[in-house]
């Protein structure tokens, strides 16, 4: 049976990054992914602007509809977050999804620069 990993981080449209770039590397390395968006943006934050929706209430949902359902993985992974209430939200709910590894990826920056 193969290993069932999820990766909560937000979508962007455009710019090689987020679950556009992780889905596909996770799949090609033989694991079973799920993904949980945390907001959907434009493009990635290193452009001089996008737009962002946060999903808050949507992850909260589909965390007790997971629970309801006895969804469980592997492992664990997160990326860009957007907000402290989505932190909040995931850290409430992380240890019912995995007995597994989590790996917190803060993304918070790139080549030595925060991320506005």
């Amino acid at each position: 049976m193969s290993k069932k990993l999820v990766t909560i981080q937000d979508l962007s449209c455009f710019g090689q990054c987020s679950l556009t770039v992780a889905l596909p590397v996770i799949s090609a390395l033989g694991v079973e992914a799920a993904v949980l968006p945390t907001s959907l943006l434009s493009n990635h934050t290193m452009f001089s602007a996008w737009t962002k929706c946060d999903l808050d209430t949507e992850v909260d949902k589909i965390f007790k509809m997971w629970q309801e359902q006895k969804i469980s993985y592997d492992g664990l992974v997160t990326g860009y977050i957007g907000n402290s209430n989505l932190v909040n939200i995931i850290c409430d709910n992380i240890k019912n999804l995995t007995n597994g590894k989590i790996i917190i990826d803060p993304a918070m920056a790139d080549n030595g620069k925060l991320y506005p």
